[in-house]
């Protein structure tokens, strides 16, 4: 048996895989003690969990509507009440001018992000090749192995900002960012997701100027953004035009089980997104969206987000930053400045082992964490800061999180007293840091 080479490039070891992988076995072993501090599952927040499942009971005692949300295919843009619905919130809570026709869902993020990747950059009809360019790196692990084509994406380092308390903050280095001709859109993700980082307005602003300036669709991830889920912890406004593709999902809620990923766009890109569902998939399904349905209509989803979810993550961030600082004691580990999503993002600088061998030593002790190195796509230098990174979620029960902080600690401090034997990386320009 031969596959193609579509096939060859999807059924390869990918950083993805290799998360969902971990979180399906860690879900499946729960007789085992293992601590899960990888995978992007969002926490079981109580308030959450039962608004949810009022919601669902509702619909089964309504035959109308659990027979409409199990026995009918939706439109392929989406279920139709909840694009509407989410055009008027969105309406009146920023005053945007966007209607249910900029509006498309999609079965997951996933999904849109292999739709907007694949729209924008690959081969072209003139033969050319276009790229997606990341105008800073660590950037979020499922974009790395979305393209159909090779070199997919660009990307570059960003600048170091030392906060003091072991704390940093990347930024985009705008004076070494090249948006050249071969590039077809840019992206960005906002809450970051490994880092937690949170581009400044300011950061969002010049972006959008460029791609304005070069014709380009300015992709931002909002999936842990404003108005929902709201796990924000700073100052930072949403911005919206036709020019910018925003895209949002409903898994963050405490809703990733129905798989809902949402694109707000100019009406042409809306279009083939929904020719593109077609084609793949049908259409989406509704299950999430006529969940969430009513608190959408009611704008009941930016109270609970901004009152139960953002602070329930807030707090968990807080408390895992002190954690992890008793744990490491003289460890020589940075954390980014956790500023929205549910990660750390873990600097151990000067690692004498690679972050893929750290992973490999915590896993051995039941604690599933994500090596940094699968978090620079389209990052072309061999940058020695890439392999000593880990990301660590946050979002599971207290004690496990505890627990978990203190075992990589005490493996941290393990591979600091060993003899060095990472070989040398190869030789790169000095790291940009401020």
């Amino acid at each position: 048996m031969q596959f193609s080479s579509f096939g060859t490039k999807f059924t390869s070891d990918s950083g993805v895989l290799t998360l969902m992988d971990d979180l399906g076995n860690a879900l499946a072993a729960r007789a085992g003690k293992v601590y899960m501090l990888g995978g992007g599952n969002p926490a079981k927040i109580p308030q959450m969990q039962l608004a949810l499942r009022q919601r669902m009971q509702a619909m089964l005692d309504d035959e109308e509507s659990f027979e409409h949300m199990v026995g009918d295919y939706s439109a392929p843009e989406g279920a139709k009440r909840f694009n509407a619905a989410l055009a008027n919130l969105l309406q009146r809570t920023y005053g945007w001018d966007v209607g249910p026709e900029h509006i498309a869902l999609t079965n997951g993020s996933q999904t849109s992000f292999f739709y907007l990747f694949n729209l924008f950059a690959g081969i072209f009809p003139d033969g050319s090749q276009r790229r997606i360019l990341l105008p800073l790196t660590p950037e979020y692990i499922g974009y790395a192995d979305a393209g159909l084509t090779a070199d997919h994406f660009v990307s570059y380092r960003p600048d170091i900002e030392f906060l003091g308390d072991r704390l940093f903050k990347y930024h985009i280095d705008f004076s070494a960012l090249v948006c050249g001709d071969d590039i077809g859109a840019i992206c960005v993700s906002r809450p970051t997701n490994p880092t937690g980082n949170v581009l400044t307005d300011a950061e969002i602003a010049h972006l959008s100027r460029l791609a304005r300036d070069r014709g380009l669709p300015l992709i931002v991830d909002n999936a842990y953004g404003l108005p929902f889920p709201g796990i924000l912890y700073t100052d930072a406004q949403p911005a919206w035009d036709e020019q910018t593709v925003l895209c949002m999902s409903l898994s963050k809620l405490g809703m990733p089980g129905p798989r809902t990923g949402i694109v707000i766009a100019h009406p042409r890109i809306v279009r083939a997104i929904t020719a593109l569902n077609a084609v793949i998939s049908l259409a989406p399904s509704s299950t999430g969206a006529l969940l969430a349905l009513d608190m959408v209509q009611s704008g009941e989803v930016i109270r609970l987000s901004r009152e139960i979810i953002g602070p329930f993550y807030q707090a968990r961030a807080e408390q895992a930053v002190v954690w992890l600082s008793e744990a490491l004691g003289d460890v020589p580990c940075y954390i980014h400045k956790p500023e929205g999503a549910f990660f750390l993002w873990l600097w151990f600088k000067d690692l004498p082992i690679t972050s893929q061998e750290l992973y490999t030593r915590l896993k051995a002790r039941n604690v599933i964490v994500l090596s940094g190195h699968h978090f620079f796509p389209g990052l072309a230098e061999a940058w020695p800061h890439r392999h000593e990174c880990l990301r660590v979620s946050y979002a599971q029960d207290e004690q496990v999180v505890r627990e978990g902080l203190r075992i990589i600690a005490e493996e941290a401090r393990r591979a600091y007293d060993e003899p060095p034997r990472r070989a040398p990386a190869a030789a790169t320009p000095q790291d940009h840091t401020t």
